[in-house]
């Protein structure tokens, strides 16, 4: 099925020259979605620079806590008990991920929670490009009702027999990317990718050494966030009308991936007397982001709020021209 949608018409024998040498497809399961969760699992299927499968690799990781929703990912404590930690497998983890662009869906997930691991163990992750496959499944115009990964698959004729397993994941992943990226080079399409740059939120110190049945969450207190955003000194006028204007105090979420940099789109918007918030509620004036239809927990809430949404080069915009608060 697969090799009868991966036509000659999209595996064109002159290759766009600007495109990466190769690709790590990335998946990986983890306790949660917070800043302090951890991996659980990760796997790496490394391609060639069409597509085109060379090797792959899989492992457990001891996460040194409660595995988080056992129902999703089926990693028990007892299963995890015995894996390596982060550290005992970083070095191999980035010998895949070297010289290579990071490939993966909503790949500003997978890129942070890796991010952090390396920064737990003083250490930066050997990725400096990404590509979604969100955003290239949207740059293709494939026609697709959602952008869930089981969905991308379908499209291509992809069967995924576990799904939220790593492994199969990142197989799913690599089979739905190939005929994706063959599409792209034939039609001299430029891929969305973007810069990984090292994290700055994690610590300007060393983080404790943890043992396996320590149970720390987080770094056990010995990490600090590198720096803290101002509280916003203005009252929240209230949702953004849309069509309108920004107003001084609006409360702003932003949700997956951008192509500036979240942390500078966050250092824009308090600039300009925004209040940026880390979740979204009944209160929130405006949440950003470029895939509306996705399942994150802040475009759902959206939804059902009625809570305004717009995409970050519209925010953009509207950042040029923001109205002061009142008095």
């Amino acid at each position: 099925m697969l090799e009868d949608r991966t036509t000659a018409a999209s595996s064109p024998t002159e290759w766009p020259a600007a495109y990466p040498p190769g690709y790590a497809v990335v998946d990986v399961e983890t306790t949660g979605l917070a800043r302090d969760d951890r991996i659980i699992s990760a796997a790496v299927y490394r391609l060639d620079a069409r597509g085109e499968v060379e090797d792959h690799w899989y492992t457990t990781v001891n996460p040194e806590r409660d595995p988080g929703p056992v129902w999703i990912h089926g990693l028990t404590s007892e299963a995890l008990e015995g894996a390596p930690l982060f550290g005992d497998v970083a070095e191999e983890f980035a010998r895949r991920l070297e010289g290579r662009v990071l490939v993966a869906h909503n790949a500003v997930f997978d890129w942070q929670m890796i991010a952090r691991e390396y920064a737990r163990a003083n250490r930066e992750a050997p990725v400096r490009q990404r590509l979604c496959t969100i955003a290239l499944s949207k740059t293709l115009a494939l026609p697709l009702p959602n952008h869930k990964l089981e969905t991308l698959a379908a499209h291509f004729g992809v069967v995924q027999r576990r799904a939220h397993h790593a492994l199969d994941d990142a197989r799913v992943l690599a089979e739905a990317f190939r005929p994706s990226l063959r599409a792209a080079a034939a039609g001299g399409v430029r891929l969305p990718l973007h810069e990984c740059r090292p994290l700055t939120e994690w610590y300007d110190r060393p983080a404790p050494l943890i043992g396996r049945q320590g149970g720390g969450h987080g770094g056990g207190g010995g990490w600090r966030p590198a720096r803290k955003r101002p509280a916003c000194p203005y009252p929240n006028p209230g949702r953004y009308g849309v069509g309108g204007r920004l107003k001084q105090g609006m409360r702003v979420a932003f949700s997956g991936d951008t192509s500036v940099e979240r942390e500078l789109l966050e250092d824009r918007a308090t600039e300009a007397g925004l209040h940026v918030s880390t979740s979204l509620s009944r209160l929130t004036s405006l949440l950003v982001t470029n895939d509306p239809d996705s399942g994150t927990s802040k475009a759902v809430k959206a939804r059902q709020y009625g809570t305004p949404v717009v995409d970050e080069a519209a925010f953009g915009q509207l950042l040029t021209d923001v109205e002061p608060a009142d008095g």
